[in-house]
């Protein structure tokens, strides 16, 4: 009787290390699996901040050359304001 329960207790010995082993195999192929994620992911968002960059100095650029039309446009208008007023005065 001693013996069948030693037995017993090899067989679910060898059970329990071979499926250790074959856990182990396993969670180092989801470690492997999850460390490239996390680089694919970390290459998308490098990617994603050099576009937003882009954008943004495109941005800065055109509200730039929108302000400096509208500087052009103010100094037009005050000159020709400036020449309407020195018109009234002659004519006074």
């Amino acid at each position: 009787m001693r013996k069948f329960v030693l037995a017993a207790a090899i067989a679910t010995s060898a059970l329990g290390l071979a499926a250790c082993s074959e856990s182990a195999d396993q969670a180092g192929e989801t470690v492997d699996a999850m460390a490239a994620d996390a680089e694919a992911n970390a290459e998308a968002a490098g990617e994603m901040a050099g576009e937003a960059m882009e954008g943004a100095e495109g941005a800065a650029s055109d509200a730039g050359e929108a302000a400096e039309g509208a500087a052009d446009d103010a100094g037009a208008a005050v000159e020709e304001a400036t020449a309407d007023a020195e018109e009234m005065m002659d004519g006074e």
